[in-house]
């Protein structure tokens, strides 16, 4: 007879969510579990027993989430038993005897993988949550969470998915001092100051958020790093968080300055060829993983916006990459080496550096080395074409880059889902193969590698709903569960996200997706319409600034990235230009080489065109770009009205936060949009379409608004 063990529900106390009379500031995100009972024509469950045999730390964890998360579906508490009844929810890996002996289809799911299923053990019938590791089986109970709050029952589920992407991990881009740079929703929520000691039970809220969609890494600082979160005190911080995040299924990584062998080491170079600087290296990953013996690896940003790097010594990326890859190596530790690269070395065009630099590289990088690429070549704008490293490093596996956090796309403020951009990015053909996409580079499948990643740069701040926002949750839910699936459907997921933020009732997921499946194009259409890009004042890169062009060094200023002049607008990287358009495989070059086949959308990405150009429309290109200003200042008015009409249906706290930040942004896109009209006639000398609106001040207006403290500034 089979022993099982109870699952002891209080393991977890400290972990419990606020009282639901608390949740609805948005603490809880999408783990709100409320009773679907409150939907006409719901049925209420009964409760329902959770049994664990041979529990793990993790496997207690995800039984404690289930015990959560059913009492919120069952009409009572729910009860643990210590043996398999029917109606029992069982978590188990596949190899124990009660589950091998069903011979369930468990060997695809690797080692993350899950299987959620009714079957019947011991003559009971249970629902079974199983995977080849704990890790799984706590992916698997989240999945039927999942199922559960976008309105599945638990009769006959049956549900199985297996991770695409190995690493999925976040980036934070936290300062020892506090501060997030581009960070929009408060201050770091990492309490360097009283850790290791003080341990909040945020930290394992947050692990949960993360495990429940899938993330398994959390890189702690910022890539701009300092030397000091190498030294043994940041160490030992680092240590009591990674123990936090352990059990959901979480590493943690480290951003590590280059710089750091002098900096804290007493060498005299960081050269990466040199012997000294190795072994310094090599010691310092050994006292990391002393601390944290399931440490990750690092981070590098290097050669990059003034931080240090192997170009200093006159090395290449590679040298860099696999000197510390060396040192990790042991450990079974990665590295993950930043692309974004950009200097005054390249004066005809910023967005050509990345390849430059990389492309020659391939197949020169360690085994354990994956370089990260951000999804566009310039720097998360509103909307960039797909990165050309992408197709174009067969041998090396490429990191996904996306930003979370909304750097260019109106800060915490703006209602843009991300979704729709992600799914573009990874959706785009690279030419290199018949049916290559962007995600079959990123998940390994176009090349076989089996070492791959997705990161996204945290939105997450000390705010009481995490991002500053409800709608600002929905970015990190997708991000998620896209690097997951790198083949996921953006709407899909928004109506997973909508259904378990507020209610799974159609008559609130249907609008609310509505709106979020527009916004993102909204802000391309108020703020950078038809392929412009980087137009936003500099430093803060809060509000319009396409008129600036006094910087010390030309990619500085947003007047080089669209060229505006009487005759025309946008950026030649053509053959007559910078021929940019190069760098993406022949397929893809020639369909945005030429102006009749390249998409409008990406029109002034790839050309400098004449203000008369005949649009798709019957349009000229300036009366095109008008009615993208005008559409995206009117989709934004048009969310506020949807958002209105929600009011009985939503609670009110989080109902009144949204409306005041969409009266917010329909003000600032209105901002955008009438700043840049007015800039735009300044330079081409023309009039607004009969019936447009004219902009609401004089040019000298708009310059003169001035911005010294906004959020993110860093000048």
């Amino acid at each position: 007879m089979m022993r099982w063990k109870a699952l002891i529900s209080a393991a977890l106390a400290s972990a419990s969510l606020p009282a639901v009379a608390m949740a609805e500031d948005g603490y809880a995100l999408w783990m709100r579990y409320q009773p679907q009972a409150a939907i006409p024509g719901e049925v209420v469950r009964q409760p329902v027993s959770i049994v664990v045999p041979n529990a793990t730390p993790t496997l207690t964890r995800a039984a404690e989430e289930l015990r959560r998360g059913l009492s919120g579906y069952a009409a009572g508490p729910v009860a643990t038993a210590p043996a398999v009844r029917a109606g029992s929810v069982m978590l188990a890996v596949a190899g124990d005897p009660a589950v091998a002996s069903l011979h369930l289809p468990t060997r695809s799911l690797t080692d993350e993988g899950y299987l959620v299923r009714s079957v019947t053990i011991g003559g009971a019938p249970v629902t079974l949550v199983t995977g080849n590791s704990d890790r799984g089986v706590l992916y698997g109970a989240f999945a039927l969470l999942r199922h559960l709050g976008t309105g599945g029952t638990l009769a006959k589920v049956d549900l199985t998915s297996t991770p695409k992407v190995k690493l999925r991990v976040l980036n934070h881009w936290d300062n020892l001092d506090g501060s997030v740079e581009r960070g929009y929703a408060g201050q770091s929520i990492w309490d360097w100051w009283n850790l290791p000691d003080l341990k909040d039970p945020r930290y394992t809220d947050y692990a949960r958020a993360n495990a429940s969609i899938g993330i398994n890494g959390t890189v702690l600082n910022n890539v701009n790093a300092k030397a000091d979160s190498l030294t043994a005190p940041y160490i030992a911080k680092a240590a009591a968080l990674a123990d936090i995040f352990r059990p959901w299924g979480i590493k943690v990584y480290l951003s590590a300055r280059f710089s750091a062998p002098i900096e804290i080491g007493g060498l005299k170079t960081a050269d990466p060829l040199d012997p000294q600087v190795a072994a310094w290296w090599k010691a310092k990953a050994d006292e990391i993983y002393r601390a944290i013996p399931d440490f990750g690896g690092f981070l590098v940003k290097a050669n990059s916006e003034g931080q240090p790097g192997p170009r200093d010594y006159h090395r290449s990326h590679a040298d860099g990459a696999n000197m510390l890859a060396a040192a990790v190596a042991p450990h079974k530790g990665i590295v993950m080496w930043r692309a974004f690269v950009y200097a005054d070395t390249d004066p005809d065009d910023r967005a050509k550096q990345a390849y430059t630099e990389f492309k020659p590289l391939d197949g020169t990088f360690a085994d354990n080395v994956l370089v990260q690429v951000k999804n566009g070549a310039i720097d998360f704008q509103p909307r960039e074409p797909f990165h050309p490293l992408f197709g174009a490093m067969p041998k090396t596996p490429l990191v996904m880059e996306f930003q979370i956090t909304k750097e260019y796309l109106g800060f915490a403020s703006h209602l843009a889902y991300l979704g729709p951009l992600f799914q573009e990015v990874l959706d785009a053909p690279t030419g290199v193969k018949r049916g290559q996409t962007v995600a079959d580079v990123v998940d390994g499948s176009a090349e076989g590698h089996r070492l791959t990643g997705m990161a996204g740069v945290a939105n997450i701040g000390r705010d009481r709903d995490w991002t500053g926002s409800p709608f600002n949750q929905a970015n990190w839910y997708v991000f998620g569960r896209m690097a997951w699936d790198p083949e996921a459907d953006a709407d899909t997921i928004a109506r997973e996200w909508a259904a378990q933020t507020f209610t799974p009732d159609p008559a609130v997921v249907d609008p609310v997706v509505a709106m979020m499946m527009g916004s993102r194009e909204a802000v391309v259409d108020y703020m950078t319409p038809l392929g412009l890009a980087h137009l936003m004042a500099t430093g803060h890169h809060y509000g319009p600034g396409p008129w600036v062009s006094d910087l010390a060094r030309p990619e500085w200023n947003p007047a080089y990235y669209h060229r505006a002049d009487k005759q025309g607008i946008g950026f030649d990287r053509t053959r007559s230009g910078s021929n940019a358009v190069a760098q993406y495989a022949p397929p893809v070059a020639k369909r945005f080489a030429d102006v009749g086949t390249v998409p409008e959308r990406d029109l002034l990405w790839f050309h400098h065109v004449g203000w008369d150009r005949r649009m798709a429309s019957g349009r000229t290109l300036w009366e095109e770009m008008v009615r993208h200003y005008d559409a995206g200042v009117g989709y934004v008015a048009g969310m506020r009205q949807q958002w209105d009409a929600l009011r009985p249906r939503i609670d009110a706290e989080r109902w009144e936060k949204t409306a005041t930040l969409l009266a917010i942004q329909e003000r600032e896109a209105r901002w955008w949009r009438d700043a840049s009209l007015a800039y735009w006639m300044s330079v081409n000398g023309r009039a607004l379409p009969a019936g447009v609106r004219a902009p609401e001040h004089d040019l000298a207006w708009y310059k003169a608004q001035n911005f010294p403290r906004a959020p993110g500034h860093t000048g």
